[in-house]
């Protein structure tokens, strides 16, 4: 399969793209992440921070090879570099590229960095229980479920179940 993908740093230039995504309620329906509202001025110091500040997190633009647009982000947070591990934080798609198979295409670009140039040997994320697109691009990519957390993220009133998903390297180079 030709790449469709590319991955980047974020830039000063994606602030009204990210904000739109951010403040964008459905998006955030199924992720273990809560909802605020975000001014673009947060955003403004939030891509910054994630510009300046980024030893232990990698947010990166989603791009189409064809346009260089970009159609969302894809992050990776709480990266350990002594013990070699790392949190799968998200991605964050727009609608109008959702079910095209961009997440999946996206997390093997992710995983493909973090595994083979950031040497990690695990990454780790949670998924809520009742998400089954994120789920299947999770097992797509090669994550394995190891256990549902209970309760584990307060959305919409209520709590949430959500897995907690591995993938090691090894695995991964096996696919």
């Amino acid at each position: 399969m030709d790449k469709r993908l590319f991955l980047r740093a974020l830039e000063y230039d994606d602030l009204e793209f990210i904000n739109k995504l951010r403040n964008d309620d459905t998006l955030f329906e199924f992720t273990c992440g809560n909802k605020y509202f975000i001014s673009s001025q947060r955003d403004k110091k939030w891509i910054e921070d994630k510009i300046f500040n980024n030893n232990s997190q990698l947010y990166l633009m989603i791009c189409t090879v064809n346009s260089y647009d970009p159609i969302g982000y894809i992050c990776s947070t709480n990266i350990d570099y002594i013990n070699r591990k790392a949190q799968w934080g998200g991605i964050v798609i727009g609608k109008e590229f959702s079910g095209k198979g961009y997440g999946t295409e996206a997390g093997k670009l992710l995983l493909d960095h973090l595994f083979g140039e950031l040497g990690m040997n695990m990454v780790y994320g949670f998924w809520k229980e009742d998400h089954d697109a994120s789920l299947r691009m999770a097992e797509k990519i090669g994550f394995q479920k190891d256990g549902l957390m209970r309760d584990y993220v307060f959305k919409k009133n209520r709590f949430h179940n959500a897995y907690i998903c591995t993938i090691l390297k090894r695995d991964y180079e096996k696919k």
